[in-house]
């Protein structure tokens, strides 16, 4: 009995120290965000400056296609906020009555070509993508990226036959920087980030193309507060200079 006792008492003073015997401490609370893939670089910057003005709280991201962040959302994934690299995919959260009011733009980008560095196959259009020979990737056409690309197919009739098409923006330039590709089409910010990686080569048809990017709060956020707050640090002076020297531009 006395050891009944001692063991209870043990146990009620581990769960006052909050250890159960099996937790390392308390949890550091934090907000999820989904997040295009494209916004990978500069969202990581932008959660560091949300944490200076924030401390204590912690953002966890999920980076992917935009199509399938939405998807996730609409099947049931919990998270507090949505960031998509262009309306259509923001809209289908929106019409599925996810978002906490409206979502708000807070970035625009642009699509460019990527090669191997010195653009050894000598890609100067976005004709030149349909040429023989030339090994082209591209997101899969609900993808953003891959949306915006198909408009551009469909206003200058050049159809491109791609050897693959990705999930997302980020796998397009890993099959160009890794060799896998002769060339790929990418946001000016993916350009931007791989650096001296790849070479790049603007074209004039991707003007007819941009896209805008909203950001919006989930109803039912676990964390609408702080999830609030972290939209207000990527709409507000901090996260739109960082966003501006990633090669975003305005909304």
């Amino acid at each position: 009995m006395a050891r009944t006792r001692a063991a209870c008492a043990a146990v009620a003073i581990m769960l006052a120290a909050g250890t159960a015997g099996c937790s390392s401490g308390p949890q550091t609370p934090s907000i999820t965000v989904f997040a295009a893939a494209s916004l990978q670089p500069a969202f990581t910057e932008i959660a560091e400056q949300y944490k200076t003005e924030y401390p204590g709280m912690a953002v966890d991201f999920n980076f992917a296609g935009s199509s399938d962040l939405a998807t996730q959302l609409t099947q049931g994934a919990g998270a507090d906020v949505f960031a998509s690299a262009n309306t259509a995919q923001m809209d289908k959260v929106a019409q599925a009555g996810l978002l906490d009011g409206a979502a708000v733009p807070f970035a625009t980008n642009t699509l460019v070509i990527v090669t191997a560095p010195g653009n050894p196959h000598r890609v100067r259009s976005f004709a030149d993508l349909a040429g023989p020979g030339l090994a082209v990737v591209v997101c899969q056409d609900p993808v953003p990226c891959g949306a915006a690309t198909h408009k551009v197919e469909e206003r200058t009739g050049v159809s491109v036959n791609p050897v693959s098409e990705e999930p997302d923006v980020t796998d397009v330039l890993n099959k160009v920087t890794t060799g896998q590709a002769d060339a790929g089409v990418v946001y000016r910010t993916d350009a931007i980030h791989a650096g001296d990686k790849v070479a790049t080569v603007e074209f004039p048809e991707a003007a007819g193309a941009v896209n805008t990017y909203p950001i919006g709060l989930l109803k039912d956020a676990p964390q609408a507060g702080p999830a609030r707050a972290f939209v207000d640090v990527v709409t507000g002076e901090a996260g739109q200079k960082i966003l501006h020297a990633a090669g975003f531009g305005k909304p």
